[in-house]
């Protein structure tokens, strides 16, 4: 019995999906220990994390060859790097300013664009389910936001600008998909990603990590590559509707990160907000269900 649990695909997806959660929050909290405590520049730790990251990425490359970056598309593939590129810099900036918990609830909204995406620019039909779930998703991000209040920035909106830019990302990807090798799509990410990252950085005052920081960006980038790596396992051990629900789970998780090291507590219209969020998500999964059976 023992042994059909520890073999059962599904439980080992959604260990591996909850671990990867467990790294991108202890990974959001040493960006926030950087750009918030320490003042570093936001651009420059988007940088040295997927620089440190690409490095360790290199076996992949070396046994893959970037002869898979052949291509008839290289307009999109650029355009879908950039679009990654600049959510990694607005996710980053926006942690500067903006508590964890806060950040991640509102990043979340990322499938909501996604589906307005589909409608305005692949001519996909979107039914009343789907809207009204995009609907109430965006309403529980004003929730979070509050911008009727005294305390709202216009820093608060980075994380909606990271959803936004990612959600080009995917829109790209799915694109692509229809005629492109999934090496392909991921070298061209792992090639491009750091140079653009570079440039940005460049043009944000390029800093060079010195004492602890160099620690802190080491453990950055490893903990990256090994959150990417477990969301790997997690799909590869079990169906994606299905571990897909257990992602969700990266909200309570940075919340928890967010209170034990900086003291963040959440207000009431968090959690509503936070609630409507992950519901409508859930209701997109589900509908998504229905549809591809």
């Amino acid at each position: 019995m023992d042994k059909a649990i520890y073999r059962s695909p599904a439980l080992t997806g959604a260990f591996w999906m909850v671990l990867a959660g467990v790294v991108y929050a202890a990974a959001n909290v040493l960006i926030q220990q950087l750009t918030m405590k320490m003042g570093f520049a936001s651009s420059s730790v988007a940088f040295w994390q997927y620089g440190i990251a690409f490095l360790f990425a290199i076996p992949y490359l070396w046994r893959t060859g970037l002869k898979v970056m052949r291509t008839a598309y290289p307009g999109q593939h650029i355009v879908r790097v950039a679009l990654s590129a600049l959510g990694v810099q607005a996710w980053v900036f926006g942690l500067q300013s903006v508590p964890i918990s806060q950040a991640i609830a509102l990043v979340m909204t990322s499938p909501f664009f996604i589906i307005v995406g589909a409608k305005l620019f692949l001519g996909e039909r979107v039914g009343p389910s789907r809207w009204l779930a995009t609907g109430v998703g965006f309403s529980g991000a004003l929730l979070i936001l509050q911008p009727w209040s005294a305390s709202f920035t216009w820093a608060a909106l980075l994380p909606v600008l990271s959803a936004l830019l990612w959600g080009g990302t995917s829109l790209i990807t799915k694109k692509l998909t229809a005629h492109e090798r999934p090496e392909s799509i991921t070298v061209w990410l792992l090639m491009l990603l750091t140079p653009i990252n570079a440039l940005v950085a460049v043009g944000g005052g390029f800093a060079v990590p010195m004492g602890d920081a160099i620690w802190i960006m080491l453990a950055l980038g490893l903990m990256t590559v090994l959150a990417q790596y477990f969301l790997t396992l997690a799909y590869s051990s079990a169906d994606a509707a299905y571990v897909q629900p257990f992602d969700d789970l990266k909200l309570p998780l940075n919340v928890l990160g967010g209170w034990l090291v900086f003291g963040f507590a959440p207000d009431t219209l968090f959690w509503v907000g936070g609630l409507m969020i992950l519901g409508a998500s859930l209701s997109i999964m589900m509908i998504e269900r229905r549809r591809e059976r």
